[in-house]
């Protein structure tokens, strides 16, 4: 994460919560406004942020709607929260990485460490409302 990245709005036991957990189920606005889908991805904390990527970037599905929009809904504790989204691009990129390799295994997360998938990361911050 770049030195110029906002702090973040999630709480201590949201960043706990999202962290144990195996998959984050997140959606995108479609293009009427409504939600889209709920679709499950990996997610990881790492120094008190919140990224998930996708090992295969393309404009559509959630990603390119999250994306273009710039927001998306994530699941924590049940509820529905609202998001906004920011690529990452490669800042910090090898932190991320490690993350991602420390928490689902290095065979497993190998298809999430690719240079493909790395340049997908994004960082959700939670929306108060």
């Amino acid at each position: 994460m770049s030195s110029s990245a906002p702090s973040s709005t999630w709480t201590p036991e949201d960043l706990r919560h999202l962290d144990g957990r195996r998959e984050l189920e997140i959606a995108a606005p479609l293009a009427d406004g409504r939600r889209g889908p709920w679709t499950p991805v990996w997610v990881v904390v790492s120094a008190g942020a919140v990224f998930v990527r996708t090992w295969w970037r393309r404009d559509t599905g959630w990603y390119g709607r999250a994306v273009a929009s710039r927001r998306a809904f994530v699941r924590v504790s049940g509820d529905s929260v609202e998001v906004s989204v920011e690529v990452v691009g490669t800042d910090d990129i090898d932190t991320i990485d490690a993350a991602y390799g420390a928490k689902y295994g290095i065979t497993a997360a190998a298809s999430m460490v690719t240079a493909e998938a790395a340049a997908s990361t994004l960082r959700l911050e939670r929306l108060l409302t």
